[in-house]
């Protein structure tokens, strides 16, 4: 029985997909105007486990990920420049080939990751008609009104605005940092932004209003209303989207529907570096490309993300993923040389169905493996490997071609002739030497076989 920790009701509940055996889930996708750093990657993995685990347990998924490639403004406060318009001034690029170029950087990333690819994209741009016709709904309904620079949804006729990050609205982050200006409550934000006459856009629309471009929250709801219906299973994203994004997603959504928005809200924790929230003031945001040229192969930071719980946070320090990349090479090695009996072991996997059924607790799903693989009476290693790897995605059983160094072969050589002139002190001491080099050498009758530790 599957049980998800609900943002929205601050506690662990059994999950009832709204049809049986199909769940929706949405997740908000990258702003594309720059690399996404490891903290966003971490949030994009906890998204995947939560996929691989409703796939284990048989539902069919139907995942939906959002693509931002117009519309998110510099500001929380519907102000400043569109971050891709910002991006093409800058390098001199039209804002198409710059959204373009880092989602493919993106995708790249996420495949180096494991992370299952979703079943829709769905770019902001494409469906600026959706995004019109709810904000003409809202509108409608009286939920809306027109400022001098763009159309506002008012929340002070949204009697629960704000209960997904449970404040009251004078006490949401935003108030505190948005000015009110021409709006009616510090809360309220833009759905429909009029274009500025003074500066040419790349990107604006016709629409009822006037020329202009949506606002970032409203892509989000016309987007999941689209593919997953007016109310769907599962949204995620990152902590940092409750307080505004997900709190006006909700509000914006219910108050055109009349119905409830989503069943189940999960959001992920922040990645630390030294113990603050990675930022260009802190440091600590890597991408992928820029682990993998400081030797630390992407599946690592993969395994390093297993072992803290999502939605609490992850320290981060290269330290930590040197450790990471080490254990998971060390259990690689392990599993390389086991022997598939063909079996299956109930015991083990009942465990570890448990434990990932827990609010995805893979911190002591990945113990359960550990004890597996050092159980020496276990059956069923290999078969029962496979199945939880359909969850861990970390390619457990795939063989790689293995580079012995140059100084190792060297050493292996020096042992084997000192082996052949009976010298057998010599040769344990070059046996330390090769073992002490993360090798293992064995002995048979042709010659001898290196294999790593």
């Amino acid at each position: 029985m599957l049980r998800l920790y609900n943002t929205l009701t601050r506690k662990k509940e059994v999950f009832k997909p709204i049809n049986k055996d199909k769940v929706g889930i949405y997740s908000c996708g990258p702003t594309v105007y720059w690399y996404q750093h490891i903290g966003n990657l971490r949030t994009y993995l906890f998204s995947d486990l939560l996929k691989r685990v409703l796939i284990y347990d048989d539902y069919k998924v139907k995942h939906v990920i959002n693509v931002t490639d117009v519309g998110h403004l510099t500001s929380d406060a519907d102000e400043g420049e569109d971050k891709i318009e910002k991006a093409a001034k800058k390098e001199g690029k039209t804002a198409a080939e710059i959204a373009d170029y880092y989602l493919k950087i993106f995708k790249q990333d996420i495949h180096k990751l494991n992370i299952i690819s979703p079943d829709i994209w769905s770019k902001a741009t494409e469906h600026i008609k959706e995004q019109i016709e709810l904000i003409k709904k809202l509108e409608k309904k009286g939920f809306t009104y027109k400022t001098n620079d763009g159309i506002y949804f008012d929340t002070s006729k949204v009697k629960d605005y704000g209960k997904l990050s449970g404040l009251k609205k004078e006490g949401l982050q935003a108030g505190k940092r948005i000015s009110v200006g021409e709006k009616k409550n510090n809360t309220d934000f833009a759905l429909w932004k009029f274009s500025d006459y003074s500066e040419k856009r790349q990107q604006e629309w016709n629409s009822p209003w006037g020329i202009g471009f949506p606002g970032w929250h409203i892509e989000c709801s016309a987007m999941s209303m689209k593919y997953l219906g007016e109310h769907f299973d599962i949204h995620t994203g990152g902590q940092d989207h409750i307080p505004i994004h997900h709190t006006n997603e909700i509000a914006q959504s219910e108050s055109a529907t009349g119905k409830k928005f989503v069943n189940y809200w999960m959001h992920g924790a922040f990645l630390l570096f030294e113990g603050e929230k990675i930022s260009k003031s802190k440091g600590g945001l890597y991408t992928i490309s820029e682990l993998e040229k400081k030797d630390f192969p992407s599946l690592s930071f993969r395994y390093l993300c297993l072992t803290t719980i999502y939605r609490k946070p992850l320290d981060f320090s290269l330290k930590n993923l040197e450790s990471a990349k080490n254990s998971y090479q060390r259990l690689k090695n392990i599993i390389s040389v086991l022997k598939d009996d063909k079996k299956i072991n109930k015991k083990y996997l009942a465990e570890f169905e448990n434990c990932i059924n827990d609010d995805l607790n893979m911190p002591q799903a990945l113990q359960v493996l550990w004890n597996l693989i050092r159980d020496e009476n276990a059956s069923g290693k290999i078969q029962t490997i496979k199945k939880i790897d359909g969850v861990f995605g970390l390619d457990l059983l795939k063989k790689e071609k293995i580079l012995i160094p140059e100084k190792v072969k060297k050493l292996a050589e020096e042992r084997e002739v000192a082996r052949n002139a009976k010298n057998w002190k010599k040769a344990d001491e070059l046996r330390e030497k090769i073992n002490s080099s993360g090798f293992i050498i064995q002995d048979n009758e042709s010659r001898y076989l290196l294999k790593e530790k």
